[in-house]
């Protein structure tokens, strides 16, 4: 019978060599993305995910000088969609990064879609996540945007792992799972009809795991929310429901602070953290060797609707 081995013990002696296959796969994306496209932008929401995206486009596109800084300027914008209700650590991480290295920020705001009329919500409060699509698919039309490149990764949700990595949306900007166009040998179909235009995912094949991985091998900064931190929360239907403005305590719940870390960021609305103590990149590491449930599965309130929540909302034009 073989003695039982910790992942603090692996850690040292996993083979992360793979990591550089797939950054030559990112980039060799990314690269194919602007060059088959003429308006291109990067969709960063200042989670980990994006931030990787972010880290392969500055080596896909930059050149860094020897005190870590980037020479050249991207050959995109970066495009976030803000909810009004984005956690404000993120915002101002993601304010803070785009003014050091000078790069280009389109914002897409919920709220001005309330203002025209084309979101309406039922309660103030109400969660505004889905109704990200609505103001995505607006800002497209106005910038004339025809890929958007994301940190989309097929392991984190089912409906994600059916997408290919240049994925199509038609004219409406939905997204038709049962006529999506065959990726044989790396050859992708990158042609368009007026009106449609391209989603691109230069890390569908990573992990959670790979990209943390990467993350600490990298040393790329993220906010602050993904570091173990004392955070007020509230347990509801199994998560740690964070106390703000938008989500506060029910009648009769129990306000705890508890030490938590975020493996996912979005909405505050539907976004959950999980109990850890880890605040480095290596021991988040340990960690994700352990989960034996998603990050999507662990933090996410909307997701947990129904199994086909994520793909119906992909279908309406979604992330």
């Amino acid at each position: 019978m073989n003695a039982p081995v910790t992942p603090h013990h692996l850690l040292p002696d996993i083979d992360w060599r793979h990591l550089d296959a797939l950054e030559e796969e990112g980039i060799y994306l990314l690269r194919e993305a602007v060059a088959a496209f003429e308006r291109p932008a990067l969709l960063f929401s200042g989670g980990k995910d994006s931030c990787v995206v972010l880290h392969l486009a500055r080596k896909a596109f930059q050149q860094r000088q020897t005190d870590g800084s980037w020479s050249g300027r991207l050959p995109l914008p970066l495009l976030h969609i803000d909810t009004g209700h984005n956690f404000p650590e993120v915002i101002a991480f993601r304010d803070e990064l785009v003014q050091r290295h000078g790069d280009a920020l389109i914002v897409g705001h919920v709220e001005d879609s309330i203002r025209r009329g084309t979101v309406r919500l039922a309660d103030p409060l109400a969660s505004r996540n889905a109704h990200q699509s609505v103001t995505l698919l607006e800002t497209i039309e106005a910038h004339r945007f025809d890929v958007l490149i994301g940190g989309a990764r097929r392991d984190e949700e089912k409906a994600r792992a059916k997408e290919r990595i240049f994925s199509h949306r038609d004219a409406f900007g939905q997204w038709q799972p049962k006529a999506q166009r065959p990726e044989l040998w790396t050859l992708f179909n990158t042609r368009l009809q007026p009106g449609e235009h391209m989603r691109a995912f230069p890390i569908s094949n990573w992990t959670e795991l790979d990209v943390w991985a990467y993350i600490a091998r990298e040393r790329i900064a993220l906010p602050t929310l993904y570091w173990a931190h004392e955070r007020a929360v509230v347990r509801r239907q199994g998560l740690l429901v964070p106390v703000t403005p938008v989500t506060p305590p029910r009648a009769g719940e129990t306000v705890e602070t508890v030490r938590v870390r975020f493996r996912t960021v979005g909405d505050m609305t539907c976004t959950c953290p999980v109990e850890s103590t880890a605040d480095s990149a290596e021991a988040i590491v340990a960690e994700t060797l352990r989960a034996d449930v998603s990050e999507r599965g662990a933090t996410r309130v909307d997701d947990r609707t129904s199994d086909a929540a994520m793909e119906r909302r992909k279908r309406e034009g979604y992330f």
